[in-house]
């Protein structure tokens, strides 16, 4: 897309249409937008005291930004009039197009457009509260600021709320997507945040158009020390709706997105609150190096709540270093009690001295930030002069130590608009509400990837496709270097016993033609050759009353105990490209549902990263004297699996389970596997050779 500087940031804001283009002007006015404002209308003669023009050909000259609160099909020839005439920018207020199923007249809008920048349709518009222009119909609950995050939402009522908030977070613009007929998400967030005045990003996300572009975006982004945030809605959806495989079961939209955003540096929350919190702390401290984080509490039941709100999340509370108790127990006096967190009781409290040395003997190049809980009075019927000692002693020892603070409320009302903005003021985070505040801070300490990653371009959903049969699924994986159990086939259970003479028993059978034979009532194990043929016998009806039954047959040497067992599952994503999903494996792996979910391209490193970060990967390393697996055969299995899928790009997916792991030196099989296929006519010439989208 073009540059949006000239619809962000307009010097000249032209208005059509009637009520809601008036709230428009209404808004530009109360915040005091020092641009032209244009009404135009071609009956009215003035709009809140400004003349109209009765078209567009009348104005002074192309306008920098154009609200279009038109109905849908005068929209159309409008768009093409501001495009002819060098318009900076429009936003399509109108409903009705691509979202009401209505293609063709959205097409017709973006063709209109041209290469002036589109926002919408179906689109609430911007606020810029950096200089005062408000391309917005309704009232909204931001002000003026010198600096600030951009909020970008893809539904309008989100941002209107968001725009709402009282905790003190400053906010530079408040921008809606609208359907992304023209102008995505990613371009809209590449030029707010080009803006030097925007210090971070809060997104909320339906659907992102372009994976690629989207990771290109955070990557500049981060390059330029400026860091995102995002809630991720409808991430549970598919995970019900694909059943093909434990893969797709197990792993689900959310599972892939949130992978996705993750790689892409994107820090991922799931609550407005906590796009609030962790946006403050991105607004005046950037990323914080880590968790380490030490509290200081005038109570025991502050000091109590804090460990165990933040017992479940990821941080890290330091043990506090030998010359910083000695300065803590000579200023606090032999009753305190000296841990972090830390209990500072009241007896320093009013003294500013006494806290600043004791506050900043809790700070340091120990500690990535460090909190004061406190809540401060009603402002309507207390007073909280004894309270400025506080803020002061926690400002001069953040200053002394160079350490990152924040002051952190119970409740949420603990921290009022007026005391957050002068903690802001001060360099001292307000965080508002002790479970969502450390969770901000457990979000911002996450540590960002690194390199320009992208994903791979995503294919279009295949018409059809066809699933091989595991004879087929494990030749193609022993080409590729992937280990198998020896094997043979046979049409007939008759054939079954002379096919397998060459096998060494114990023989598993399998009745081929399913992806889940084991709930199908397709696998026998422990069998031996004369066995075989009764076994086969039941699986040619199935369970189901012949639905299910058996299309062939596969016998296999019987793999040993194995040390453990993983599911390998790679599958095209409609959006992200290509995700990787490995989990505890085996019958019981949907009951665990331990799995942890990648998106190509990716390395060994990460392979093994995700192994070891399951639930259960510590009985993969030798938990209470357990044999521990072949972790590093899983890694080549896995990279293995991987190249095949980045090689062809007609595989759609590929799943193992289990993938039996013996002791280290010894290996792994691939005991069961499935893989789906698209046919090759129904694919483009282009996407049969898509070309990588990454030199990494």
């Amino acid at each position: 897309m073009g540059d949006l500087s000239r619809l962000f940031r307009p010097r000249s804001v032209a208005v059509l249409g009637g009520w809601w283009a008036e709230n428009v002007i209404e808004q530009c006015q109360k915040s005091g937008f020092d641009g032209d404002i244009w009404p135009v209308h071609p009956k009215r003669d003035e709009i809140r005291g400004i003349p109209c023009y009765r078209s567009l050909a009348d104005l002074p000259g192309p306008p920098d930004a154009a609200f279009l609160g038109i109905n849908r099909h005068a929209v159309i020839e409008v768009a093409a009039e501001l495009s002819a005439m060098g318009c900076g920018g429009a936003v399509c207020f109108a409903s009705g197009f691509a979202e009401a199923g209505e293609e063709d007249l959205q097409n017709a809008l973006v063709a209109a457009a041209g290469e002036m920048p589109l926002l919408g349709p179906n689109c609430y518009g911007v606020l810029n509260y950096l200089d005062g222009a408000m391309l917005w119909p309704d009232q909204h609950g931001g002000r003026a600021v010198d600096s600030g995050v951009a909020i970008i939402s893809q539904s309008s009522n989100i941002a209107i709320n968001l725009s709402m908030q009282a905790r003190g977070l400053p906010m530079a613009y408040v921008a809606c997507v609208g359907n992304q007929a023209q102008t995505s998400l990613s371009d809209m967030a590449r030029s707010l945040l080009a803006d030097p005045r925007v210090t971070a990003a809060g997104l909320y996300i339906e659907g992102i158009v372009d994976s690629v572009d989207f990771a290109a975006m955070a990557s500049e982004a981060m390059a330029a020390g400026k860091h995102i945030v995002a809630i991720k809605a409808g991430r549970t959806a598919a995970a019900q709706a694909a059943a093909s495989s434990h893969t797709a079961a197990l792993a689900g939209d959310g599972a892939t997105s949130s992978a996705f955003l993750a790689r892409c540096g994107v820090i991922e929350v799931e609550s407005p609150e906590d796009l609030m919190e962790t946006l403050k702390i991105l607004h005046l401290h950037g990323r914080l190096a880590g968790r380490r984080i030490t509290a200081m509490c005038c109570s025991g039941g502050e000091a109590g709540l804090t460990a165990d709100l933040a017992g479940d999340l990821p941080l890290d509370w330091p043990s506090i270093p030998d010359d910083n108790l000695g300065r803590l127990g000579g200023t606090l006096g032999p009753l305190v009690a000296l841990a972090n967190p830390l209990d500072y009781h009241t007896f320093i409290w009013g003294d500013e001295a006494k806290m600043t040395e004791t506050f900043a003997a809790m700070m340091g190049d120990w500690v990535d930030i460090s909190v004061l809980a406190i809540d401060f009075p009603r402002d309507d019927r207390c007073s909280d002069e004894a309270w400025h000692p506080a803020v002061a002693a926690m400002k001069a020892a953040g200053r002394k130590t160079g350490t990152k603070t924040a002051m952190l409320g119970t409740l949420a009302e603990g921290v009022s608009e007026s005391w957050a903005d002068r903690l802001t003021e001060a360099g001292i985070v307000p965080l508002c509400g002790f479970e969502h505040g450390l969770r901000a801070i457990a979000h911002a300490g996450v540590t960002a990837p690194t390199g320009d990653w992208r994903p791979y371009a995503a294919l279009p959903a295949p018409a059809a496709r066809r699933m091989l049969d595991e004879t087929a699924s494990k030749a193609l994986l022993g080409k590729a270097g992937v280990s198998v159990p020896r094997g043979v086939t046979a049409d007939a259970a008759g054939d079954l016993a002379d096919a397998a003479a060459g096998l060494a028993t114990p023989l598993v059978l399998k009745g081929l033609g399913h992806a889940h034979k084991s709930e199908a009532g397709l696998v026998r194990l422990g069998l031996s050759p004369d066995e075989l043929a009764d076994a086969a016998k039941g699986m040619t009806l199935g369970t189901n009353g012949g639905t299910n039954g058996a299309q062939g047959f596969l016998v296999e040497e019987m793999a040993p105990p194995p040390v453990g067992e993983l599911l390998v599952g790679l599958r095209r994503d409609p959006v992200y490209g290509i995700s990787l999903t490995v989990g505890s494996g085996g019958v019981t792996a949907e009951l665990l549902g331990d799995v942890a979910t990648l998106v190509l391209p990716i390395g060994r490193d990460e392979i093994r990263a995700a192994i070891n970060g399951l639930r259960l990967a510590p009985l993969l390393n030798g938990y209470r004297g357990r044999a521990p697996a072949d972790i590093e055969a899983a890694v080549d299995t896995i990279a293995a699996m991987v190249a095949i899928i980045e090689a062809d790009p007609a595989i759609d997916e590929i799943e193992v389970n289990p993938l039996m792991l013996g002791e280290p030196g010894t290996g792994a099989l691939a005991v069961d596997a499935v893989i789906w296929k698209t046919d090759p006519q129904d694919m483009s010439p282009d996407d049969r050779n898509p070309g990588r989208e990454t030199d990494t």
